[in-house]
């Protein structure tokens, strides 16, 4: 009992004084596929860094309202947003893509601060060193409480493990092949000790992350070797399986910036230009707003329905400390999604348990939402196993019907449900390997077509 509350007054510190995530760490080019979004289209999502949000609005959606309970997060996409329509690409690049400026007070002055909300220009006010590039964290990457872990995990690299040439030759690498032999001969033996164990087993440390209690607790519960075997296994697959050319969410950890061919969509300059706009034709980044407050908050007062619904993964703090308030939540989503709404939300739990058995009213009759949510989770796995984040357990794609699934998918559900979870990814094969005789979902049988991927839409 001493320890939990002792993690939840580490987490509130974290997250309730300070910026916590400086960039998203949830891949869009599978939230892009998953989601199929276009014209008329009106999504909602969590804020985070505001990266994702940038990069959906390349499919042209209507409306992206950005949600966040965390006024920091608002306002790091409020700069953003700032930059796209004031600054010119080399200048907007130097300070998202590099992560800092050598002209940075006379950009923030001149150009930034008089289009910010009056919330987010006191917050930048006071923290616009972040992107000087000045002290021991010279990237703004380096900042915030995310930031501060990498930058310890760079400490590690360049003065503990004394790594970083093997880092740099990982980055370059050409081919997988290549990468994987210098992980496994040269990075992982001589990062993977005792220390950075340690440190995956501890609140505190991963607090800075975002990760509360709850979330290594599922993992513990659910995971073979539990929290630090689960993120060995993932630095494994990301670092000797999967091409490291474009996987810019490790790099900037890694490195502190991005290059222009290894960054987010909304950093390319063909996706700037289409971001901003011109004079006579507001660009697409007009079409995203933030908002701070909650979820339940922002739906129960909304005067729009939404087409699709991007959760992240704040649903397994809630499972475990707000399950009436997340039961709220879901009845407002219900009520404001559009029928046939598409859902996605991600979890530390490779067995998310909480959804499913959730109570709503549809037209004033009581439902499971295992009984609403048609879940695709055989395009789950798919898009789980390419992952260039690799840090969930679980991965949940679903659709709403207010009708009630389908007969067939009623039975999937059922047969998930009886193993407890609604996510695909590696919930997927722990359970079939586990559990295999007992049914649940199977895994993916065709591979996602490589243009599935591609942002050429």
């Amino acid at each position: 009992m001493l320890a939990t509350h002792l993690s939840r007054a580490v987490f509130k510190l974290c997250h309730g004084n300070q910026l916590v995530y400086n960039t998203c760490w949830e891949d869009p080019r599978l939230d892009r596929v998953a989601l199929g979004l276009g014209p008329g289209d009106r999504l909602l999502v969590i804020t985070s860094a505001g990266c994702n949000a940038l990069d959906y609005a390349l499919d042209e959606p209507e409306r992206i309202d950005t949600v966040d309970v965390n006024p920091r997060q608002n306002a790091l996409l409020d700069l953003k947003l700032a930059a796209i329509r004031r600054l010119d690409y080399e200048r907007f690049f130097e300070v998202f893509g590099r992560g800092k400026s050598t002209d940075w007070s006379s950009i923030y002055t001149d150009s930034l601060r008089v289009e910010l909300p009056e919330a987010s220009r006191r917050f930048w006010d006071k923290h616009g060193r972040f992107f000087l590039g000045e002290g021991r964290r010279p990237s703004f990457y380096f900042r915030g409480s995310a930031g501060m872990f990498a930058s310890g995990i760079n400490w590690y690299i360049n003065r503990y493990a004394k790594i970083r040439d093997d880092i740099e030759r990982l980055l370059a690498s050409e081919t997988v092949e290549e990468q994987r032999e210098v992980y496994h001969s040269r990075v992982k033996p001589a990062f993977w000790g005792p220390y950075i164990k340690w440190l995956l087993r501890r609140d505190a440390a991963l607090s800075l992350l975002g990760v509360p209690r709850a979330q290594r607790q599922q993992l513990e519960r659910y995971y073979p070797g539990g929290i630090a075997k689960f993120v060995e296994d993932s630095l494994d697959t990301v670092f000797s399986e999967l091409p490291l050319k474009d996987n810019y969410f490790w790099r900037v950890y890694l490195t502190g910036e991005y290059t222009q061919d290894c960054c987010p969509e909304y950093l390319k300059r063909e996706n700037f230009q289409r971001l901003q706009g011109t004079p006579a034709a507001p660009g697409l980044a007009s079409r995203v707003h933030t908002q701070t407050t909650t979820i339940l908050e922002h739906l129960k007062g909304a005067d729009t329905n939404y087409s699709h619904f991007v959760l992240l993964d704040h649903m397994d703090w809630m499972a475990e400390h707000m399950r009436d308030m997340l039961a709220l939540q879901w009845q407002e989503i219900v009520d404001r999604a559009d029928d046939g709404a598409r859902i996605l939300w991600r979890s530390a739990a490779v067995i998310c348990e909480f959804v499913d058995p959730i109570a709503v009213r549809v037209d004033g009759k009581s439902h499971r939402l295992g009984e609403l949510l048609e879940y695709n989770r055989e395009l789950a796995d798919e898009l789980h196993a390419v992952d260039r984040v690799h840090t969930y357990g679980g991965f949940s794609i679903a659709t709403l019907r207010r009708d009630g699934v389908p007969l067939d998918s009623t039975a999937a559900n059922l047969a998930g449900s009886s193993l407890g979870y609604a996510a695909g990814g590696r919930a997927n094969r722990i359970c079939l390997t586990e559990n295999g005789a007992h049914g649940g979902a199977q895994p993916a049988t065709h591979a996602v077509p490589p243009d599935a991927l591609s942002h050429s839409r």
